[in-house]
């Protein structure tokens, strides 16, 4: 798949996005080493702890049904701008694949590619403990 692809996926999931509150839409793409695709959307909550992160939604599908091995996550948000995943997305993420790449988009097509570990360095993962 390409990252066009799977960037577009990502677009397509932001129309499921429950964000009565933000009005911020993001959708999320994640790619297994398989080449299955799971795709996630941002779930809010008025208890604003309680919100779930496309992107975590798109992992949790993806760990549900078994899988553990990523490659890619790609990432887009209805205002149109590069959306990053967050800090708990992040660390969530580094528990699978520290090298896992990141891919955003913005409105004008351009897509940026990061690893996880830029984005997160130093992570605290599972060989600290």
């Amino acid at each position: 798949m390409t990252d066009q692809q799977l960037y577009q996926y990502a677009v397509t999931q932001q129309q499921f996005a429950y964000a009565p509150y933000s009005h911020f839409c993001v959708g999320a793409a994640l790619l297994c080493q398989n080449g299955k695709v799971y795709g996630g959307c941002n779930i809010e909550s008025a208890a604003y702890s309680a919100t779930l992160c496309a992107e975590r939604t798109a992992l949790a599908k993806a760990i549900s049904e078994g899988e553990r091995d990523f490659s890619v996550i790609a990432i887009s948000a209805s205002s149109g701008e590069f959306a990053f995943p967050c800090g708990v997305c992040r660390q969530l993420l580094a528990e699978f694949n520290q090298d896992l790449i990141i891919l955003v988009g913005n409105h004008r097509g351009l897509l940026k590619r990061y690893s996880l570990r830029e984005l997160l360095p130093e992570a605290f993962t599972g060989e600290n403990l």
